[in-house]
């Protein structure tokens, strides 16, 4: 196991990597500590913790919304947390948005952390302080950013997944690989094959590198300025085919970073030939690349994205596999270029 502290702007975020859910009590006081656990995590974990005090919410990213936000703030509310309670959130990406959006809203602040289950949350969600719940449409358009007290990677955790859920985490992995680091791109075409059978010293190498990219970004731009928004590359149509389709978020931003990287050649210059390479990375692991909705549904959602400014959208492009640059790009120039995806 390997801790490592990170000093962000108005806190610090301790990372204990390689650690184990079991020992939990190692890290927080029970008797001070509210736990918010999916209804998985609790089916196949809840044993680990049976005797804290916890709140179990339904699963899945609908219920990223205001009636289940109300459930985990009644719930602290009839345990009698108070301003020195800690809540520690279990479960997947969804679950960890809101809990760190419970932990900041409730009596103006209390602390938190985070115990990622799945393979998307622990290479992607878990990290950066971003929290929040989603409204109608859109995603994630309610909320804030700020740090949990700490992360614990049990990479034994996501041994439970479902397939498909285990191929969503890819998806941001990928990411990484083409906004930050190309080696990391090779990595992952040399290694699908361990990668698919979830051979645990390639996952632990996939978070950990996952993690150091990520939280080297955020501690250069922790509230989305300049660089923080590489970290959204096929995200700005993804969010909006993932509401459209009711797919997985994972599958969603497969089919965006393909839709980015077309859109890349025509505004940036990206070579067609490492289009067809991202491509084949995200087929072999098993992620979808094509985009079947309905381009004015997909139009009517992503205009009004966070990313928006007047009448363009930062929009997350590629130089190259690994470097990756954001552009102002009208909104009636994204709308062209979608209708000919």
């Amino acid at each position: 196991m390997r801790t490592l502290k990170y000093q962000f702007q108005q806190s610090s975020t301790t990372y204990h990597l390689g650690a184990d859910l079991a020992q939990l009590g190692d890290y927080v006081d029970q008797s001070r500590t509210v736990l918010v656990v999916d209804e998985n995590v609790d089916k196949h974990h809840g044993h680990k913790f049976a005797n804290w005090r916890k709140l179990v919410i339904p699963d899945g990213e609908d219920c990223k919304n205001w009636e289940v936000l109300e459930q985990i703030i009644n719930g602290l509310v009839e345990l009698e947390a108070d301003r020195k309670t800690m809540l520690v959130g279990i479960g997947g990406g969804m679950l960890t948005d809101m809990a760190g959006f419970a932990a900041s809203i409730y009596m103006r602040g209390i602390p938190f952390a985070f115990v990622p289950s799945t393979l998307l949350a622990q290479v992607d969600a878990s990290i950066g302080g971003k929290n929040g719940i989603s409204h109608g449409v859109h995603k994630n358009m309610l909320g804030i950013i700020r740090q949990p007290d700490f992360i614990l990677f049990d990479y034994t955790l996501p041994s439970t997944m479902p397939a498909e859920e285990w191929h969503n985490g890819f998806a941001e992995i990928i990411k990484y690989a083409c906004i930050l680091d190309a080696d990391l791109f090779n990595y992952l075409e040399q290694n699908r094959d361990k990668a698919m059978e979830r051979n645990v010293a390639v996952l632990q190498f996939l978070v950990e590198r996952s993690v150091e990219l990520k939280t080297q970004v955020v501690l250069e731009d922790e509230f989305e300025t300049g660089s923080r928004r590489w970290l959204n590359f096929g995200h700005t149509l993804g969010h909006a085919v993932e509401k459209i389709e009711s797919i997985a978020h994972g599958q969603a931003v497969a089919i965006g970073m393909v839709a980015a990287a077309k859109i890349s050649e025509k505004l940036n210059g990206f070579p067609s030939d490492q289009t067809n390479r991202l491509m084949r990375l995200i087929n072999d692991y098993q992620l979808p690349v094509t985009l079947t909705s309905d381009k004015e549904k997909v139009f009517d959602i992503f205009r009004l994205d966070k990313k928006r400014e007047k009448d363009f959208i930062h929009f997350v492009l590629l130089d190259s596999i690994g470097k990756a640059v954001t552009k102002p790009v009208p909104l009636d120039v994204l709308k062209q270029l979608l209708q000919e995806l």
